[in-house]
C-alpha cells in the first residue's frame, strides 16, 4: 500500500490499528521543525513536512544533457555534483549508460579522479578533476513488441509495484532477489528495469539498494530529473526508513540508539562489514535507533529499525553487536546453542517497511511493504501481531 501525500502524515500517539487522526496546528509545526532537523522536545513527529503547491505545468527542468564523449575528456566536479557517488556523477552526467559499462570502465582504471582510479562507491568533492574514456550509449530500443520473455518480466515489475508515477517508482522487492548483477547473477532488478527503457534509451535508475535476502520497499527514479532530486534526499537524510526485523531475544532496553563505526572485512569466502574504531581505514559511523514493538516468550522479539546512516549491512551488523542477532542472518547470527523454533524457516527476518521521501514535484510519497511470505508464516506461529502501533515512527533524528 502506498500513496502520494498532500498533506502531514498523522502522529500515532496511542496504539491503532490503521487509523489516524487530523493533525493540529502544534504539530504542523513541530513536523516542520523536524523535517529541517530540529526534533521537537520528548517524541519527534513523523517524518513529514509541508509540501510545496504542484505548478501549473508540470515541466521538467534539467540541464542540458553532456554530449557522448568520443574521446578522452576531462570534466570539473561541480557544486551540485558534490559528495556525489562516481557511478551516479556518469549516470547523471550520460543517461542511458549501462550499469554494467559504467562497472567496467571504473574497474579497469579508465576512469581516474585526479589522476587516481577510482572506484565506483568513491564520492566526488567539488573541483576535482574527472578524466572520462570514450563512452558507448547503449542504443534506444526500437518500439517493438516484446517478447515473452520480456513481457514476464514486465508483468514482474508490475506485480511488485507499490508506487507509481511519471517520476517515480516504488517497488516490493521479493527477498532472494539481487538488486544489481554480480558474479554468476543473471537476474536482478536492474536488469529487470531494462524493459522499461523508454524512447530516448534512458532506462529507470536505482536510487538505493537493499540486500539480496532483504524484501521491501525499493525507490527507482524513472527519470533523470528525479534521480537528482531523490539522490539528494538520501544524500541529505530527508528520506525516512523504518524496517521490521524479528531477532533473537529480547532487547534491553526495549528503546534505544545504536552508535559504531563499520569497516569492511574482506576473507577468502565473504566480506562483512565488523564494528571498528574511530580513525580505522575505510571505518564509517553508523547511528540505528531500533524499537521493540512485541516479544514472544523473551526467545524473540519483534524489533522497528529505524537507520539515520546507510552503511552497507548496516541492520544486521548492528543488532548482532547487542546481541541480537537478526533471525536467519546468514552472516551476523552468532549466537551459540539457539535452536530455531519449530515452524520458522532459516531466512533473513529482515523487511524495509515503509520509505517516505519528498516528491521530486512536491508533496510526499509514503509507501509500504507488506511481510513477505517467510516472515509473515513466522508472525502468525508467534501470534504476532502485523497492524499494531509501531513505536520506533517517531525516533528522532541526527
Amino acid at each position: 500500500m502506498s500513496r502520494r501525500v498532500r498533506k502531514p502524515l498523522a502522529k500515532k500517539s496511542e496504539r491503532t490499528r490503521g487509523k489516524r487522526d487530523d493533525r493540529r496546528p502544534s504539530e504542523k509545526h513541530a513536523v516542520k521543525k523536524y523535517m529541517a532537523g530540529k526534533p521537537s522536545p520528548g517524541r519527534a513527529v513523523a517524518p513529514v513536512r509541508k509540501p510545496r503547491p504542484e505548478p501549473e505545468v508540470a515541466v521538467e527542468k534539467t540541464p542540458a544533457v553532456a554530449p557522448l564523449p568520443t574521446k578522452v575528456q576531462t570534466v570539473v566536479v561541480t557544486a551540485d555534483e558534490n559528495n556525489m557517488r562516481v557511478d551516479r556523477f556518469l549516470e547523471a552526467r550520460f543517461p542511458g549508460l549501462s550499469f554494467s559499462h559504467i562497472q567496467r570502465i571504473v574497474r579497469k582504471g579508465e576512469l581516474r579522479v585526479n589522476g587516481k582510479r577510482a572506484d565506483s562507491k568513491d564520492r566526488l568533492e567539488e573541483g576535482q578533476s574527472v578524466r572520462i574514456p570514450p563512452l558507448k550509449l547503449d542504443a534506444p530500443k526500437v518500439a517493438t513488441q516484446l517478447s515473452d520473455a520480456q513481457q514476464k518480466t514486465l508483468d514482474a515489475l508490475k506485480a511488485m509495484t507499490l508506487y507509481e508515477d511519471d517520476d517515480v517508482l516504488v517497488l516490493n522487492k521479493p527477498a532472494g532477489l539481487a538488486v544489481q548483477g554480480g558474479s554468476g547473477m543473471t537476474r536482478h532488478v536492474d536488469q529487470m528495469l531494462e524493459v522499461l527503457r523508454d524512447s530516448k534509451g534512458q532506462k529507470p535508475r536505482l536510487v538505493h539498494r537493499l540486500d539480496r535476502e532483504t524484501s521491501g520497499c525499493l525507490l527507482i527514479a524513472k527519470t533523470r530529473f528525479a534521480a537528482s532530486a531523490l539522490t539528494g534526499s538520501f544524500r541529505h537524510r530527508s528520506a525516512r526508513k523504518i524496517y521490521w526485523a524479528l531477532v533473537a531475544g529480547v532487547p534491553k532496553p526495549k528503546q534505544g540508539r545504536i552508535s559504531t563505526y563499520l569497516a569492511k572485512e574482506e576473507n577468502e569466502e565473504e566480506s562483512i562489514m565488523r564494528i571498528a574504531e574511530h580513525g580505522d581505514e575505510g571505518a564509517s559511523h553508523a547511528v540505528t535507533y531500533y524499537a521493540v514493538v512485541e516479544a514472544s516468550a523473551q526467545k524473540l522479539a519483534w524489533v522497528s529499525l529505524k537507520p539515520v546512516t546507510g552503511r552497507t549491512h548496516q541492520l544486521r551488523a548492528h543488532m548482532a553487536h547487542i546481541d541480537h542477532a537478526i533471525v536467519g542472518d546468514p552472516k551476523y547470527f552468532n549466537k551459540e546453542n539457539w535452536q530455531l523454533p519449530g515452524g520458522l524457516q532459516n531466512r533473513l527476518h529482515l523487511l524495509a517497511r515503509r520509505i517516505v521521501i519528498p516528491h521530486p514535484r512536491g508533496g510526499f510519497i509514503d509507501a509500504t511493504a507488506p511481510l513477505p511470505p517467510h516472515m509473515l508464516q513466522s508472525w502468525n506461529l508467534l501470534g504476532l501481531e502485523a497492524d499494531r502501533f509501531d513505536p520506533i515512527e517517531n525516533a528522532p533524528e541526527e
